[in-house]
């Protein structure tokens, strides 16, 4: 199986990660990466690896930006990857031993998020489907970030990715920002009723921000993480708050143009 899959990754000044990355995926013959005009040593790192194969695009949505990985991508299947995702050996024996003649299209993993290389016992992140057939597959938008569609059945790996950001604090905040410009746009615009709950409490501005803050070190465990679940509790609730100033901004520069 594991011959018949293409590592695929987006970049952009990804230097503090790539090569952790990178370095996981040694086993494929061909690697994929898209790079939106990295201004950092991304690219000089990502040539040192024979293997990687670099196409320049200018960003302009995730879904567009990974579609386009797409069609570069040969082989029957396509692993799915952010440039600061960590493949355990576990991950890559089981997806080694995945059977060929399946009718299984996609696979979901789950992840552990981690804090200077810490793993958190929880995360706010959602199981990923990341390993799929790229005939059966498409990317469509979903505020600031992508869905991936998938036809036919999907299943679920047992092992984990872990997730290891090591970029500057003021590179999040900046891309906190701009995601939270996207997600304003995407709750004012689709109707109530076609918002999930979660994205209906996300929108009163007010209670988003002390749910995430009790959701992620009590219920997620976050507490026993010592100052590395604080950390990734007070990122999160700093993303709910940026959230609420933008909804707050759109909605009095909208009733200034009445």
């Amino acid at each position: 199986m594991i011959e018949k899959i293409t590592p695929l990754l987006l970049t952009y000044n990804e230097a503090p990660n790539i090569k952790r990355t990178i370095q996981g995926l040694t086993w494929a013959h061909r690697i994929v990466v898209i790079d939106s005009y990295s201004s950092d040593n991304t690219l000089e790192i990502l040539n040192s690896y024979p293997q990687v194969q670099v196409f320049q695009r200018k960003f302009d949505t995730y879904a567009t930006q990974w579609n386009y990985g797409l069609e570069q991508v040969l082989s029957e299947w396509t692993l799915s990857l952010d440039a600061d995702y960590i493949l355990t050996d576990q991950f890559i024996s089981e997806i080694q031993s995945l059977p060929l003649s399946s009718s299984i299209n996609g696979y979901f993993v789950q992840f552990k998020y981690c804090v200077f290389g810490k793993p958190l016992r929880g995360t706010l992140l959602p199981p990923r489907q990341v390993l799929f057939r790229k005939a059966k597959a498409t990317y469509i938008d979903d505020g600031h970030t992508q869905l991936l569609q998938v036809q036919g059945e999907s299943a679920h790996l047992s092992t984990y990715i872990y997730h290891d950001d090591r970029k500057p604090l003021n590179r999040w905040l900046w891309a906190q920002d701009r995601y939270m410009l996207i997600e304003v746009k995407k709750l004012t615009q689709i109707p109530e009723s076609e918002l999930s709950l979660g994205d209906r409490i996300r929108k009163q501005k007010i209670l988003a921000p002390f749910i995430i803050l009790f959701y992620c070190l009590v219920l997620k465990g976050g507490i026993l993480d010592g100052w590395h679940g604080w950390y990734y509790a007070f990122e999160r609730v700093l993303a709910e708050i940026l959230l609420s100033i933008r909804l707050i901004e759109y909605e009095k520069l909208q009733k200034q143009d009445i």
